[in-house]
């Protein structure tokens, strides 16, 4: 019989967790109860001042005011956390030859037009042309077929097209392409280049109070999804890139690094080759 408890210091968590029905999801339990368990330990840690306490709710009240249709500051709470790349480590671990995933990011649009392979993606004009190209491989090195590409880059002064709407051709930058029997991808895109994450909310505030800064390295944004396969969601980096040590949202992995060689092709300055390597979706 679960024992009831008046909330006290000593057993605040079991007081807490306690009050839980019975019949509620056995996962939601799991997790509510491991949530409380960690916080109520967290804040007899550190021994939380009610002052520190107001400092939370108001900088958790004002990351939810700076949210809207264009901007989740929420996600850029939990990337800077590192606990967007936490979440995505523990949930897509592939054998060592697979591509890694790394952060989804706030910039992401659904419905990018489907282009024909080869085509530019890059509206404006802005920017040094690049080629992106490569295969879509299985883990035997079988090409894949009918998988549906969807890239995405900040634009040469490290916007998106979502952040200067006004400024910005609708869809700069992005594209969504699929692969034929040979699993070949090839595009003309920009070489993108270092930004900043959105830093006038209170996650840049917090960022500036750690002593930390608010950039990204250079990168380009894949997701490729096929039914038969898992899903990949990454980017690939320019190798080199002084803030690869020190992405801000810590999702730089070795295996993503990408180096952009003068192309020889006429029409774009450089040249940026990648594979992709698919895993089966497991039952």
């Amino acid at each position: 019989m679960t024992k009831n408890y008046y909330f006290t210091e000593k057993m605040s968590i079991e007081t807490v967790n306690a009050r839980m029905g019975k019949d509620i999801n056995l996962r939601l339990c799991e997790v509510m109860a491991s949530l409380v368990t960690h916080l109520h330990g967290f804040i007899k840690d550190v021994e939380l001042t009610q002052s520190e306490w107001q400092v939370a709710i108001d900088f958790l009240t004002d990351t939810g005011l700076m949210c809207d249709d264009q901007r989740q500051e929420f996600v850029l709470l939990s990337d800077t956390l590192g606990a967007s790349m936490l979440v995505d480590a523990i949930q897509h671990r592939r054998p060592e030859r697979a591509t890694e995933n790394t952060v989804f990011g706030p910039f992401h649009v659904e419905g990018a037009p489907e282009l024909k392979m080869g085509a530019n993606i890059s509206l404006d004009g802005k920017g040094e042309p690049c080629l992106y190209e490569g295969r879509v491989l299985d883990l035997n090195g079988n090409p894949v077929e009918g998988v549906r590409i969807d890239v995405w880059s900040d634009n040469n002064e490290g916007f998106y097209d979502v952040q200067q709407p006004s400024k910005q051709p609708t869809w700069n930058n992005r594209g969504v392409f699929i692969t034929g029997a040979d699993g070949r991808y090839w595009f003309t895109g920009i070489k993108p280049v270092p930004y900043p994450i959105p830093n006038d909310g209170p996650v840049g505030k917090m960022l500036e109070s750690l002593g930390r800064h608010p950039w990204r390295p250079a990168h380009m944004h894949f997701m490729l999804n096929h039914p038969n396969f898992e899903r990949i969601v990454t980017h690939t980096f320019v190798s080199g890139d002084p803030y690869l040590m020190s992405d801000t949202v810590f999702g730089v992995k070795d295996s993503l690094l990408v180096d952009y060689i003068p192309s020889k092709n006429r029409k774009t300055k450089w040249q940026a080759k990648f594979d992709f390597i698919m895993v089966y979706e497991r039952d």
